[in-house]
């Protein structure tokens, strides 16, 4: 049941494989009847994951061959898909949760509660189509166990997100810091560091486990980010934090490696007491009674919109992501987006050419889906490779942009499609990281298609020195 739910979902139960694309874009042919099963392809999976050292890329390689050579046709499609997280179905994690409280005959809330405090969609499922209910409501906050963290719905500014929340009511508003998601539990003097995906990164962030073991508390959850700062404490470039969480677990940091800082802006228990309940305000009061000030994400409690709106300001000059406007009365909604949260950020935008697009899988497969960026280099005419994206397109623009493409081709290389440098697209981006895989030295974070500028020549699209221009700010 653990491993089904999990596939259905899009997910593997291995948090990472090391499998990509490269390694399953060929697959052996195909096995003519079905003989695999749900617990070998996760024993193999599982087998797979913990392969290291040298010769485990070939070793690796080899072993998901011989899967997918038992493999039938339509098992390779969803195999492949599953492997690369490009299952596309509809059906996923909230499709789920509704399937499991249908098949049980439980509420869906209890289904939900269980599942963010588990941090896991599996173990939920298990209970409830084996003993019902009563073990359902047994899942509880446990420190070490990771739970889902609450997300932020969106809002163009600051009076905007005051408008979500209760009219003529104050608001916290907290910097939205430019790192790296953490949840961080403490039992004694054992502390772990999980991601937003609930990844243990405890062993890559020994400077966040020295800061916890200095809590005001023998046991406590905390939700915070830890961020890479310079000198002058401006945040140093986002890739410098990613490349501390996405080491490898039995790789320690390196004496070059970029310092990292955590702030924590939420606790959800301290020494026996569940906070996740109880408002905002409250848990507040816990968070700055066990942490340490330094430590604190900086915010403002108010309900005048102008001095939030200068908040923002101050935070975005301070080289920060922007912030979260939250209802000081609101619970912790862990693993949802709720209303309770608002985060506003600075949008950019820069009008880019389509270089290339390749072929979309699932849903999209049969239109042009994913779009590779170009700034003008006005030097030579050429144009310089920023990134990808298929966000924000609806399935009208899809459509128009597979016709469109497909008569701008120039060639093909495998699924992607090779077009002239003619169509302008407006796209916005949370920002710019350096990058060596493209020529300029920079990449889009984040970027998503506004619309197409059929208004607008190749000739007159943005400039790497205006993207530069940008970073620079």
């Amino acid at each position: 049941m653990e491993i089904a739910t999990a596939y259905l979902a899009g997910e593997l139960r291995q948090r990472r494989t090391g499998v990509g694309w490269a390694t399953v874009s060929t697959a052996p042919a195909p096995a003519a009847e079905p003989s695999l099963t749900l617990t070998e392809v996760d024993a193999e999976l599982d087998r797979i994951s913990r392969l290291s050292g040298p010769g485990s890329g070939v070793a690796r390689a080899d072993g998901v061959s011989r899967l997918l050579a038992r493999a039938t046709a339509d098992e390779q499609v969803f195999l492949r898909s599953l492997l690369i997280g490009d299952v596309r179905q509809g059906a996923l994690d909230s499709s789920m949760l509704d399937a499991i409280a249908t098949a049980a005959g439980i509420p869906l809330a209890v289904i939900r509660r269980a599942v963010m405090l588990r941090g896991a969609t599996g173990p939920v499922a298990v209970a409830a189509l084996t003993a019902g209910q009563p073990a359902v409501e047994s899942f509880g906050l446990t420190v070490g166990q990771p739970v889902r963290p609450m997300l932020a719905s969106s809002a163009p500014d600051v009076p905007a997100a005051f408008a979500k929340l209760q009219p003529n009511s104050e608001a916290v508003i907290d910097t939205k810091l430019d790192g790296i998601r953490i949840q961080v539990h403490k039992a004694g003097a054992d502390v772990r560091v999980f991601t937003r995906s609930l990844e243990d990164i405890t062993a890559r962030l020994p400077e966040v486990v020295a800061v916890v073991q200095t809590v005001h508390a023998s046991a406590v959850i905390l939700d915070g980010e830890a961020i890479a700062l310079d000198d002058a404490g401006r945040p140093r470039p986002f890739q410098e934090t990613a490349s501390r969480t996405a080491r490898t677990l039995d790789e320690a940091p390196t004496a070059a490696s970029a310092p990292i800082t955590p702030f924590f802006f939420d606790c959800l228990y301290v020494d026996g007491d569940e906070l996740i309940d109880l408002p905002l305000r409250d848990r507040l009061v816990r968070l700055d009674a066990v942490v340490p000030a330094g430590s604190v994400a900086s915010r403002l409690v108010t309900g005048d919109v102008e001095a939030g709106s200068a908040f923002f300001a101050e935070v975005v000059a301070a080289g920060q992501e922007g912030v979260i406007v939250k209802a000081p009365d609101a619970p912790y909604d862990a693993g949802r987006r709720g209303a309770g949260w608002i985060k506003v950020k600075p949008r950019h935008t820069l009008d880019l050419v389509v270089l290339a697009v390749e072929w979309g899988s699932g849903r999209r497969a049969g239109t042009l889906s994913n779009i590779h960026l170009g700034a003008r280099d006005p030097r030579d005419g050429t144009f310089v490779m920023l990134g990808k994206t298929f966000k924000g397109m609806t399935d009208e623009m899809l459509a128009w942009q597979t016709q469109r493409f497909l008569e701008l081709e120039t060639s093909r290389t495998g699924h992607v499609v090779h077009v002239r440098p003619e169509q302008v697209v407006e796209i916005a981006f949370d920002g710019l990281q350096r990058s060596s895989r493209y020529r300029g030295g920079l990449a889009l974070r984040f970027a998503r298609v506004l619309r197409y500028r059929d208004d607008k020549t190749a000739a007159e699209a943005d400039t790497i020195e205006t993207v530069k221009a940008t970073a620079a700010r």
